[in-house]
């Protein structure tokens, strides 16, 4: 039965599916199934394989739900004891604990411009593990000579590659393109799209430039509000190299949960544009 869900969780992950593994880590006395018993869950509702059925299972599924939408693990103790075997049908007496993970691929970026920033940006995630794209118009930066095995590099020009490519709600795209003019049609056709982490370079005006513009343009203001700008963790970076290790730590503390809120520096000057205009 395990090496049933053992395939399926592979498929999930090389078809960039969220799902959850539900595991029974302990037991004692009588229980359905033994150790080591396994079931996938996935954020749709399909389940491959099973723990031993009953409420105690329906219970685990719809924890697992829960776990995906959280990317947080739990641990979840039933205690089987009399009352619980008439109600279920189920012939057990005994103690059981049940490990719930979340299981996601490694997380897709997509690094919208090649330039400086781009290309250590690019470098650095992947080293930590993202599965990372470097989109640029300009071959003379984006080439795979430039950022070498594993990073898969595009020569397009970026508002037609975002407007024909599916990006996966648990995508990650730096915006870090070389200039105002570029940054905005990449942002007008990001705003809307419901990713895992959007990020935009920029000072704190730039940034309110580009917003008001999206506003004007008909851009919905809560739309924006999911928006990391100016982008990176504040740590101070001057450099090319060191704006790339703010960007790389912030997109980290997302991919575990750890920040989920963009940085809203710049976010009251929009605001404030934005109500005196309607």
């Amino acid at each position: 039965m395990n090496q049933e869900v053992f395939a399926a969780l592979n498929e999930a992950l090389q078809k960039g599916e969220q799902v959850a593994l539900v595991t029974i880590v302990s037991s004692t006395g009588s229980t359905p199934q033994r150790v080591g018993a396994k079931m996938l869950v996935y954020s749709d509702g399909r389940t491959v394989g099973t723990i031993g059925g009953g409420c105690y299972e329906n219970e685990a599924f719809w924890k697992a739900r829960e776990a995906i939408a959280t990317r947080k693990p739990v641990k979840l103790k039933y205690d089987l004891n009399d009352d619980f075997a008439q109600e279920t049908g189920l012939v057990c007496g005994g103690q059981m604990e049940v490990f719930v993970e979340p299981v996601e691929p490694s997380p897709e970026l997509y690094v919208l411009g090649a330039g400086h920033v781009g290309y250590f940006v690019a470098k650095l995630a992947y080293e930590v593990g993202f599965h990372v794209h470097a989109i640029d118009d300009r071959e003379k930066f984006a080439n795979t000579e430039r950022f070498g095995d594993g990073i898969d590099v595009i020569v397009d020009d970026i508002p037609a590659w975002i407007e024909h490519t599916l990006l996966l709600p648990t995508s990650y795209v730096v915006v870090v393109t070389r200039g105002h003019t570029h940054d905005l049609d990449a942002m007008r056709g990001l705003a809307t799209r419901p990713l895992r982490y959007r990020g935009l370079i920029g000072s704190k005006a730039k940034v309110k430039r580009i917003f008001d513009a999206l506003l004007e343009e008909g851009i919905p203001a809560d739309a924006l509000a999911g928006i990391h700008a100016p982008i990176g963790l504040d740590i101070g970076a001057i450099t090319p190299q060191e704006i790339a290790v703010s960007i790389v730590a912030e997109l980290i503390a997302v991919k575990h949960g750890r920040t989920s809120e963009p940085n809203v520096a710049a976010m009251s000057m929009r605001w404030d544009g934005a109500l005196a205009r309607r």
